[in-house]
C-alpha cells in the first residue's frame, strides 16, 4: 500500500509540472512518419498457435514439477506425469 499511494503522489507530481498544450487535431492518430495512415484491423486466427503453446506449456511444467518431487514420493509423480501424457495425447489426437 505504501508504494502504490508513492507512486500514485509521483504520479500527481508529474502531472503538475508536465506541459500542458492545446489539442491538436492529429493528437490521438498513429504516427506513421508523416503518411496518411489508413487503419486495418487485423483478425489473427491462433487456432494453429494454440495447440503448441498447450504443448510448450505442459512440457515446462511436468520438467519443473518432475524435476523438483522429493526422494520416495514417486506414485504422486507417476500419476502427474501419466495426466501430462493424457493431456497431450488429447492435445494431438487428430
Amino acid at each position: 500500500m505504501i508504494f502504490l499511494l508513492v507512486s500514485f503522489g509521483f504520479s500527481g507530481l508529474a502531472g503538475l509540472v508536465s506541459v500542458k498544450g492545446t489539442d491538436s487535431p492529429g493528437k490521438t492518430k498513429a504516427y506513421a512518419c508523416g503518411e496518411d495512415y489508413t487503419v486495418n484491423r487485423a483478425q489473427p486466427d491462433y487456432n494453429q498457435f494454440f495447440p503448441f503453446a498447450f504443448f510448450f506449456t505442459i512440457m515446462h511444467v511436468v520438467a519443473l514439477v518432475i524435476a523438483t518431487v522429493p526422494k520416495g514420493v514417486y506414485l504422486p509423480a507417476a500419476v502427474y506425469l501419466l495426466a501430462a501424457v493424457m493431456a497431450l495425447v488429447i492435445l494431438f489426437k487428430k
